[in-house]
């Protein structure tokens, strides 16, 4: 071969270490999965058959079969046929279960029959991370992102889709007619071929226009008016670019600020944020256990949610959204008009007060109304308003949102600090998940799936911090 690295004959006697122990260095993050999952107690969590039963075949230790799965996410095999092909040959795998090899049927059941008892255990090794002291700046940076579940986008429908595939078949139908009355005309036109092969999809086309009948009359029975064939829990979200979107779930994170590991998450078919901030981070403030600041984008700013966090002790800080119709048109802004708490009224850019004049409940919210009756015969009313008057609306609980937009005039670089912890989790763990992301179908089974990645990337990101040798001593401790 010259000059090249030689490899040993294959058929050359090799003397194997005796024990497994040996292969296995002692910084392995597999020893770190092997004291995790023992530190646990399995019954409590509730874990199906963490006591044996007395009768009847033994089954695999439901800590053997964690372990797999907990390895396998570590290293992005989250298939439970390629785990156990990889419990035949791996090393790690081999020495983590001590050489049990359990079929892919029994590693696939235990995900799907203990999926409560697998998110609580994720649980744990955050508590573990808090005990650590690696949250002690008590902030999370919250987001949402769209992963894709086990549904094509042409499995999913909804009434706009339904009504647009309809209208593409009806035009299909009339297209095959059309030829098929011109063969009848003359059937030197058309090839006796081709006429059986438009009959033939004459006969698909009807047979999916029925299929489609179906399905609107299940539309109809849907509380949103969206259905998906292959997992009945995904639905069509939009994402960021324009036009495009994907049929799958909504992941929630809580992310640390120093650390970047993921406190809490949660995975939800909703396809909008405004109604997730105050559930993320009363979740996040639970684990932390102390009072917290939470950093989210626009999508998440609803008053309603605000204020339920500055009543629990969390400090939001979410930027409102530009949405104000009079600036888009050159007029002045809400921002322009200046509360006076001890008046009760408002001044405008011309210097007048408007006083409270009445009070509304819209939406479950009570609104205070102003204006000034200077309005008619002000010189800046044509930058202020194209009606009689300018109304100007006031929540009452407005003065929260007054004081979280103060913090964040104080805090400039909270947007930046959000985007830099919150975005890098995501992208490492859609980058682990592959192109398909999800494998299971339905929201429970999402849930523990998405559990076992938070799982791995925080035991990942651990190792990385404090090494794996501290990581054990302290599991150990």
């Amino acid at each position: 071969m010259g000059r090249y690295i030689d490899g040993q004959e294959r058929t050359q006697s090799v003397l194997f270490p005796e024990r497994l122990e040996d292969w296995i260095d002692e910084d392995n993050p597999v020893r770190a999965v092997d004291v995790f999952v023992d530190a646990l107690d399995l019954a409590r969590l509730g874990f199906e058959r963490a006591e044996p039963a007395e009768t009847g075949r033994p089954a695999y230790h439901p800590g053997t079969l964690l372990k797999i799965y907990i390895y396998g996410y570590l290293n992005r095999v989250q298939s439970s046929r390629r785990l156990e092909r990889e419990g035949q040959r791996n090393v790690e795998l081999i020495w983590l279960t001590g050489r049990l090899m359990p079929d892919f049927k029994t590693i696939a059941d235990f995900r799907k029959d203990n999926g409560e008892a697998i998110r609580t255990a994720c649980g744990e090794f955050v508590l573990l991370c808090r005990g650590l002291g690696l949250f002690e700046e008590a902030t999370v940076a919250i987001d949402g992102s769209k992963f894709k579940a086990v549904n094509n986008r042409d499995k999913n429908f909804t009434e706009r889709k339904l009504q647009a595939r309809m209208q593409q078949l009806d035009e299909s139908v009339q297209r095959y007619l059309t030829e098929l009355d011109r063969a009848d005309r003359d059937p030197s036109l058309v090839t006796e071929a081709r006429v059986e092969h438009l009959k033939d999809k004459l006969a698909r086309v009807k047979e999916q226009m029925g299929a489609l009948g179906q399905i609107a009359q299940q539309l109809n029975e849907s509380p949103d008016r969206q259905i998906s064939l292959t997992d009945p829990d995904a639905r069509a979200m939009a994402t960021s670019g324009r036009g495009t979107g994907i049929v799958g779930y909504n992941v929630q994170t809580a992310v640390d600020t120093k650390h970047h590991l993921i406190v809490a998450h949660e995975v939800t078919n909703i396809g909008h944020d405004r109604t997730q901030l105050a559930d993320m981070a009363e979740r996040a403030k639970a684990v932390i256990g102390q009072p917290i600041t939470a950093l989210a984008d626009r999508g998440y700013f609803k008053g309603e949610e605000i204020l339920r966090c500055a009543q629990n002790g969390i400090v939001p800080l979410v930027p409102k959204p530009q949405t104000s119709n009079n600036k888009a048109i050159g007029l002045f802004d809400k921002s322009d008009f200046v509360y006076l708490e001890a008046d009760d009224t408002y001044r405008c850019p011309a210097g007048e007060r408007a006083i409270h004049r009445m009070t509304v409940v819209e939406n479950g919210m009570t609104l205070h109304k102003y204006w000034s009756s200077a309005c008619p015969r002000c010189p800046l009313k044509p930058k202020c308003t194209t009606g009689v008057e300018r109304r100007i609306t006031r929540w009452e609980h407005e003065a929260v949102l007054e004081t979280m937009q103060a913090r964040l005039n104080q805090r400039p670089q909270a947007a930046r600090e959000r985007r830099q912890t919150v975005e890098h989790p995501f992208a490492t763990l859609k980058a682990w998940m592959g192109a398909s992301h999800f494998l299971m179908r339905t929201l429970p089974k999402v849930r523990t799936e998405m559990s076992l990645h938070v799982l791995a990337y925080n035991m990942k990101r651990v190792i990385r911090l404090l090494g794996t040798a501290a990581l054990i001593k302290a599991m150990q401790a």
